[in-house]
């Protein structure tokens, strides 16, 4: 297993690193953070609350951490998220701020929801030996985007030319040490639709592997690709294969018929293989 834990206490307030330094990388899941509230740290075996409060300078302090100052960054607030360095993922939740029905940004921050960044080599070699594109399902949290790193790395090892949309910078982030394997280009900070379109113009990929389909658009590049004869591997938020067809926003590429195979993901970071219709 392998977590940037430094860049991890770097995001922190420096009043809670000494604390927080004290539990195992292992062990740490999420760390949530309140106003006026003690912080609570997701382990492994449950839940536990450090004895102090998170005040608004606890957060913004999180917040220009992680964003290190950058407009960039920071913009990425108006969605709901910050990507850290090491891939830290920090969740955010106040009072927003919309223009013309859209969300884009906060005026008061309440609560963050930091998710520690790990990788795990060798969890997806069960499904490294499949053909065709790949769907990998589960809920927040239950390990989508880890599995993905790990199946692009074996792939990528064995000499499939992947081609990575990291949007968020999630998959391979900066100072994480996360290997990518020998034949993987990663397209960052692009959003996953003109990403797609780019490494297929630019990159000849065998596959092309994109985290979180969330948006019609991602299903329509993912259906472009696909008809270029290029491999896809991708992820959803499904609890079960059922679920994804119950959604608006995958029914084109579910009709499209482009994944061969589902990778179904439980609470316990284990997976089972679902053939999908064709």
């Amino acid at each position: 297993m392998r977590c940037a834990w430094q860049e991890l206490l770097s995001i922190l307030p420096p009043k809670l690193r000494p604390e927080i330094d004290n539990y195992r990388k292992a062990d740490l899941r999420e760390l949530r953070l309140r106003l006026d509230q003690p912080p609570e740290l997701v382990l492994s075996c449950g839940s536990k609350w450090l004895n102090t409060a998170i005040s608004r300078d606890d957060l913004r302090q999180c917040i220009n951490n992680a964003s290190r100052y950058s407009p960039w960054n920071a913009a990425t607030a108006g969605q709901g998220y910050l990507t850290a360095p090491g891939g830290h993922r920090l969740g955010i939740c106040g009072e927003a701020v919309t223009k013309e029905g859209i969300m884009t940004g906060f005026r008061e921050i309440t609560s963050l929801c930091i998710r520690v960044a790990r990788d795990f080599p060798g969890i997806a070699a069960r499904a490294a030996g499949l053909s065709g594109s790949t769907l990998i399902l589960g809920a927040p949290g239950w390990g989508k985007t880890t599995l993905l790193r790990d199946l692009i790395r074996q792939l990528s090892d064995k000499g499939t030319h992947i081609a990575v949309v990291d949007e968020r910078g999630e998959l391979f982030p900066e100072c994480s040490g996360f290997p990518r394997g020998p034949s993987t280009d990663v397209l960052t900070g692009c959003p996953k639709h003109q990403g797609i379109e780019t490494v297929l113009r630019t990159m000849g990929p065998d596959a092309v592997a994109v985290d979180e389909i969330t948006a019609p658009e991602d299903c329509r590049a993912l259906i472009l690709a696909a008809y270029c004869g290029v491999r896809l591997l991708a992820t959803a938020h499904a609890g079960e294969l059922r679920d994804l067809h119950r959604s608006a926003v995958y029914k084109p590429l579910l009709d499209a018929r482009v994944f061969s195979t589902a990778l179904v993901l439980s609470p316990d970071k284990s997976f089972r293989l679902e053939r999908m219709e064709l």
